[in-house]
């Protein structure tokens, strides 16, 4: 059967998980506001906070956003090839 959505992909191909998620996001946006996006944001820093403790954000914090190194090549290595 062809697929044909018409979601400004190359060759009609399914959307990728990248743009359903921001399509999802989108529409959630929509629906609820960004107080929704803050509210949950802070009930998840609230959980993370009783399950990790407050030295957790400690340690975060001193990263600055650096990669930690788990999740593999993320793009942002300084290898030159």
């Amino acid at each position: 059967m062809a697929n044909n959505n018409n979601n400004n992909n190359s060759n009609n191909s399914k959307m990728s998980y990248e743009e359903a998620g921001q399509k999802g996001g989108e529409k959630t946006k929509q629906k609820h506001g960004k107080d929704f996006y803050e509210e949950i944001g802070e009930k998840g820093g609230e959980k993370t906070r009783q399950e990790h403790g407050k030295e957790h954000f400690e340690d975060i914090g001193q990263k600055g956003g650096r990669n930690s190194g788990n999740s593999g090549n993320s793009g942002n290595s300084n290898n030159s090839n």
